[in-house]
């Protein structure tokens, strides 16, 4: 029997909901991302609330809401506490963006579903991996092995290989191939013959424009606008895409010398960048390169100002300018206001680079033909003034009379509880009338003055001991001296991001100016709505730069990565059943499509055993070593220990011979340089290898084909038998490892 595998979507299946899933391997539950919405339903997550207690780990695969939102209120309200594991990237970029978030709903709503304190709770226990790392879970996961590799799309965007006995669950959903200006693409051959693979359908039934081409019409738009006197709003995310259009808005104002002025604000813009700077290493190689040779970081924006507070971009000169501005979806944050007041103006664009949320303001504008008006409400946060301000403070000084009486009646009952019982008659500062008595007369006369020694009184149960307070040390020695904890003198992350927490945005701090302005404002306020029906006079613009690879390369790579059996999630169910039927034809005819909290069985079909190898086996066996490992035929019969467990012994008669083996992997390239240094002259031509005059080399087969199975591939040497076809058939033998 394989690894036991079962598969609960618990949000994102048939629609474009977030994405959240229950992955139960032998027993150890993964949730495989958390995320949530910009409507913060709590409703989305009811499923989750009935299986987050069981959560052994959690792993999430990008640091946007629809990925990990819901991280916070899961761990405050619906009782998650498993560790988290993620990228660098993820952690930081993912906090920002929660931080961004929040900050945005505070300015317009009584939001109260996470604080920034559950916030920094939710992503204190991380555990930080970096891409292609192996990090072996313990104790439940005993044998599991959980690995992050490239996907593409975000900044430190994951695919999570999760392998267990030689088997291997691959989880990629937003994963894009293609190479972009600041993220590579993913890793196909990483991923080959997977037992269980679990991919979202999201962009299947969509296909994309070359990127030169798409890039090119994306900066048109905008400077045809501007140089029609026209403003231009980007509604972006937080830290994801943005990064990318923030690269392409960069080069092309640097290369045609453009003197537009640029804003990026959000309430973390400062910071985001801070950290973006400090995570090249996870960018493209075409960054990696230009840095080691130029050491000119990329995120030096020149031509782009960060703003924290909307009150800057009014400050700024009036003339056309571009503002890419959070949230994407224009459901709230500095975009949405700027939307209502940049609409009216025909002159103006709004600019939408990824699909909308669904039921989104943003979603509404994206229709075709796009509305003529629509109603939204104007909050905003202002002071309490007059009575509602002397209401309040009444209000709050009621509040915390109650808690201090409160508190006064906890602390003597407490005292009660805690010398009531504990009067110590030896002590003496405490004095017991019962055993007083009076000594015999001691006077000459019988009468007069009297020694009398007296004990004292019965002291009432609530007295306290006239001494000094006594707090015994219960530190240990050793021959040394004191023993000292090592984790007491460690400094956490976590700590120095909060000692860091000053404003300004530097590397170690998370917050910028405004934003730290806004939590440190702790003067009484309010929230005022008004609703307003807006006329939208500007041109509305969408253009795909949501970085998922498209239809066409998802059939491709599937088929590529041939896995034995496939789960689709998170994609309309359009687009769902659209490529269900494909892969059912084309990929594998495993392939199964679950509702929300229909839980699938995809255990593997293969039987696994684990075996031991004797040592009067392995002491006969010569091993030889190909690349960075060793291999080597064996011949064995299988046998049962004394504690009952499965045994590869030696055969008792003497084994059948088998045919040479042999084993490698020939790059024709590296076969003609090996040539050329044995003095054999060689080219390539029509496909071939052309060895000498007489003999030529070709491949037949391909072994990337469906993961390369065995038999796909030959060698074929054509030539006449003279010298020189046994000398290169001698080289060409000395390529390879012979069993």
């Amino acid at each position: 029997m394989g690894t036991s595998v079962q598969v609960t979507p618990l949000c994102g299946v048939y629609n474009e909901n977030p994405l959240s899933y229950l992955v139960s391997i032998d027993g150890f539950n993964f949730l495989i991302d958390c995320g949530w919405n910009d409507h913060f339903d709590p409703s989305l997550l009811q499923p989750l609330s009935r299986v987050a207690s069981t959560v052994d780990a959690v792993l999430l695969s990008h640091p946007d809401t629809l990925h990990l939102g819901a991280l916070p209120y899961a761990m405050k309200q619906l009782g998650l506490s498993a560790p988290v594991f993620s990228t660098e990237p993820v952690y930081r970029l993912g906090l920002l963006t929660m931080y961004d978030q929040f900050l945005s709903r505070k300015q317009v709503s009584d939001f109260d579903l996470f604080t920034l304190d559950d916030i920094d709770s939710a992503f204190q226990n991380f555990t930080r991996l970096t891409y292609a790392q192996n990090h072996h879970l313990s104790g439940k996961g005993e044998g599991i092995v959980i690995s992050p590799h490239v996907s593409g799309h975000l900044l430190g965007g994951t695919v999570w290989k999760i392998t267990k006995d030689g088997e291997d669950v691959i989880y990629a959903v937003d994963f894009n191939h293609r190479k972009e200006k600041h993220l590579n693409g993913i890793n196909q051959s990483a991923f080959v013959r997977p037992a269980v693979l679990i991919t979202d359908a999201y962009n299947a039934l969509n296909n994309q424009p070359y990127r030169r081409q798409k890039d090119k019409e994306f900066t048109d738009a905008i400077k045809k606008t501007l140089r029609s006197d026209g403003n231009v709003l980007l509604p972006v995310d937080t830290a994801g895409r943005v990064m990318e259009l923030v690269q392409i808005l960069e080069s092309c104002w640097t290369e045609e010398n453009l003197n537009y002025p640029i804003f990026f604000l959000t309430y973390v813009a400062s910071s985001t960048i801070d950290y973006v700077k400090s995570f090249l290493e996870w960018m493209s190689d075409a960054i990696a390169k230009s840095f080691e040779k130029t050491r000119e970081n990329v995120f030096n924006l020149k031509r782009i100002r960060l703003l924290v507070n909307k009150s800057e971009l009014d400050d700024a000169p009036d003339g056309p300018k571009v503002v890419l501005a959070s949230m994407a979806s224009l459901e709230a944050g500095f975009s949405h206001d700027i939307f209502v007041e940049w609409a009216n103006d025909p002159k103006n664009l709004v600019l939408f680079t990824e699909r909308a949320q669904f039921g989104s303001l943003a979603r509404m504008l994206q229709a075709d033909p796009p509305p003529k008006a629509v109603k939204v409400t104007i909050s905003k946060r202002v002071p309490l003034v007059g009575e509602e301000l002397i209401a309040y403070e009444e209000e709050q000084n009621r509040i915390r009379r109650e808690e201090a009486l409160k508190a006064s009646l906890i602390k003597e009952e407490e005292s009660k509880a805690s010398h009531g019982a504990d009067v110590n008659t030896s002590d003496p500062m405490i004095i017991d009338a019962s055993n007083t008595h009076s000594l015999p007369d001691a006077g000459p006369q019988g009468s007069g003055y009297r020694d009398i020694f007296i004990d004292g009184f019965t002291p009432p149960s609530s007295s306290v001991a006239p001494m000094f307070p006594f707090y015994e040390n219960s530190t240990e020695w050793d021959d040394f001296g004191e023993v000292i904890n090592p984790d007491d003198y460690v400094i956490k992350d976590e700590d120095m991001d909060h000692g860091a927490m000053h404003v300004g945005g530097d590397m170690d701090g998370k917050l910028d100016e405004g934003s730290a302005s806004l939590i440190l404002d702790t003067r009484p306020s309010k929230v005022v709505s008004t609703e307003l029906t807006v006329q939208v006079k500007c041109s509305l613009i969408y253009m795909d730069f949501e970085g998922r690879s498209d239809a066409r390369s998802i059939k491709s790579i599937l088929s590529h990565m041939a896995p034995l059996k496939l789960v689709l999630v998170h994609g309309t169910a359009e687009a769902t059943e659209h490529l269900k039927q494909h892969c059912l034809k084309h990929v594998c005819p495993h392939v199964y499509a679950p509702q929300i909290e229909e839980t699938i069985d995809v255990t593997s079909d293969l039987c696994a055993y684990k075996v031991q190898l004797s040592e009067k086996l392995m002491s006969n066996v010569l091993f030889k070593k190909v690349g960075d490992y060793e291999i080597a035929w064996v011949d064995s019969e299988a046998g049962k220990t004394e504690n009952d467990m499965l045994s590869l012994q030696p055969l008792s008669n003497p084994p059948p011979p088998h045919e040479s083996v042999l084993v490698g992997d020939l790059k024709m390239a590296n076969f003609k340089q090996f040539l050329s240094d044995k003095g054999v002259q060689a080219e390539f031509a029509g496909g071939v290898l052309r060895c000498g005059e007489y003999v030529t080399l070709r491949k037949v087969g391909d072994a990337s084909h469906k993961g390369g199975g065995s038999g796909t591939q030959q060698i074929v040497i054509e030539g006449p038998l003279c010298e020189d076809y046994y000398k290169i058939r001698e080289y060409l033998y000395s390529q390879f490892y012979l069993l």
